[in-house]
């Protein structure tokens, strides 16, 4: 599909207005981007690879804790839980307060939060500290990704930041198994305690390295705040629910538990409860120009997607290699190091490509490739052997998934309003976590049933030997992954169809208002008034006026 628009043209300015030279700092005394780059990115790096440093270490903390297997994934929820539902909150809270503050204030509770995680000694403890840690990260996740929108400019210099950025959260779930078979090997107390220097420091240095965004003026969208925030929490916890095992028959609870469709029909409802009140308040906590831009919304749905797709691999690919392969922790966390190299290298050429080729041939090709490892995966059996039968597909997945990351991060948040960056940013990072959760609910309830499906096929040939489970296993991890072909096949399709945006366009923070505005002033040969953008952060705004002022 083609589009016949012509790129969006840079603002005007009258003859008689000398051209100027617009500094960018990054905070007091104009510190360099780089430094505001590496700061923020490691920030995102802790929060995403806490998602699964703690999966290895969850047999240990077990035994020391004396936590049910019923329970026991509550380690896991309870953070996922948090998390999911507060990032449109936390999101906002930025783009009201001040996106350093709430960054500030995020990165310092998960620190906090992880502290009190490592030093717990009752099962309350730990689950009320791994729920204080979701909290902090969904403060601190999409306010992170808004720096990024308001601190470099559009062109080259966003687009490799962003491919940074898509790198840490991409490779920061392959970095967290190795690291957490590392560490788990002392103590897995260490995959909690190893967040608090790293996020003190940043705290401390963030209010010198990164300039603070101008506050909005506004009321609290308390109805929108309410509903969102219970709704998104409701389903992510019905999912979670679905994908833990019933100890009675061993496999994923039923879609008919109570626990399960329950919360997901209350988040269901309170969802288009919170659609409803957002349309109609002046003062929404998700602005529907946010999701009404056809770009961001189709960026929006293919993450939803390939978010499933790519927990589910870590997933299943983990299992695999530990329970089949017989790897131990350590082992399994280094078997994934191949796509963490992979990821970083493809994001940087997707970051080279952006400014030359439109997104959606870049995010195409990604999701081709994508296509292609989970049709290789699905090949895999009891006699597979990692050099031969999972390493290839490890690294096409891995470049397929950097060609994704950096059009689609940079595409949802092209041309967003300053206000709604942080809004803006938390969405991309909800569809990401509610994603997970589907796609470990679904394709978990694949790999149990195909699990289920071999072994009576064994069963009806005659007694299963000591192998039977392993054959089993594999065979489910090839239903799910046969699953896992169709889901990113539908995100090529949404891509190639549906993302019509040129490259030209993203290289120009001009908004489709400012857009209409000078397409205006062409057709009637005057200069447009231009609908303004946010002003400049108020760390930035500060300087200019004492050195004005001089």
């Amino acid at each position: 599909m083609t589009t016949d628009r012509p790129p969006v043209p840079g603002p005007r300015r009258p003859p008689d207005q000398p051209a100027r030279t617009v500094e960018r700092p990054t905070g007091p005394g104009g510190r360099p981007l780089w430094v505001a780059l590496v700061l923020i990115c490691t920030v995102q790096l802790m929060v995403v690879l806490d998602g699964s440093v703690v999966n290895i270490a969850l047999p240990r903390i077990q035994d020391e804790l004396a936590i049910s297997d019923a329970d026991l994934t509550w380690v896991v929820t309870a953070y996922a839980i948090a998390f999911g539902g507060l990032l449109l909150l936390g999101g906002r809270l930025g783009d009201l307060i001040g996106r350093r503050k709430v960054f500030f204030a995020g990165v310092l509770l998960f620190a906090v939060g992880s502290l009190l995680a490592g030093v717990a000694q009752e099962q309350w403890q730990l689950l009320g500290a791994r729920a204080l840690q979701g909290a902090g990260a969904a403060a601190a996740s999409p306010t992170a990704l808004a720096l990024i929108t308001t601190t470099f400019p559009a062109g080259p210099q966003r687009n490799r930041a962003f491919a940074v950025y898509a790198a840490m959260s991409g490779a920061g779930a392959a970095v967290g198994l190795i690291l957490g078979g590392a560490l788990t090997e002392a103590s897995w107390r260490w995959t909690m305690l190893i967040n608090v220097p790293i996020g003190l420091l940043a705290a401390f240095l963030a209010p010198r390295f990164l300039a603070e965004s101008a506050p909005q003026s506004g009321r609290w969208d308390l109805p929108g705040a309410l509903t969102g925030t219970t709704g998104l929490a409701a389903i992510v916890y019905g999912f979670n629910r679905k994908a833990q095992t019933d100890l009675d028959t061993g496999l994923p609870q039923e879609w008919s538990d109570t626990l399960v469709y329950g919360p997901i029909i209350a988040g269901v409802v309170l969802l288009v409860a919170f659609f409803v009140i957002e349309a109609r308040s002046s003062h929404a906590l998700l602005p529907m120009r946010v999701i009404a831009d056809r770009t961001r919304a189709v960026s929006f749905v293919a993450m939803l997607v390939i978010g499933a797709a790519i927990f589910s691999m870590f997933l299943f690919v983990s299992l695999f290699v530990q329970q089949v392969l017989g790897y131990s922790p350590l082992e399994a966390g280094i078997a994934f190091l191949p796509f963490t190299v992979g990821i970083v290298v493809a994001a940087q050429i997707a970051s080279t490509l952006a400014s030359r080729v439109d997104p959606r041939w870049i995010a195409g090709a990604g999701a081709g490739l994508s296509v292609l490892a989970m049709w290789g995966y699905s090949g895999m059996d009891v006699d597979a052997g990692y050099a031969s039968d999972l390493l290839p597909w490890i690294v096409v997945q891995a470049v397929g998934m950097g060609l994704l990351f950096v059009p689609l991060t940079l595409t949802a948040v092209s041309r967003v309003d300053p206000n709604d960056a942080g809004v803006g940013s938390a969405v991309l990072n909800t569809v990401q976590q509610v994603g997970g959760a589907v796609g470990i609910a679904v394709l978990g309830t694949v790999f149990a049933n195909g699990i289920s499906e071999r072994l009576a096929q064994l069963a009806a040939s005659g007694p299963p030997g000591p192998a039977a489970a392993l054959d089993a296993q594999a065979y489910g991890t090839s239903q799910a992954f046969t699953v896992a072909i169709w889901m990113m096949v539908a995100v090529a399709v949404v891509i190639l169809v549906g993302l019509n945006i040129r490259h030209e366009d993203l290289a120009t923070d001009v908004t489709p208002g400012q857009a209409a505005a000078l397409a205006e002033g062409a057709t009637t040969g005057e200069p447009p008034e231009i609908p303004p953008q946010a002003g400049p952060p108020a760390g930035d705004r500060a300087e200019g006026e004492v050195s004005g002022g001089r």
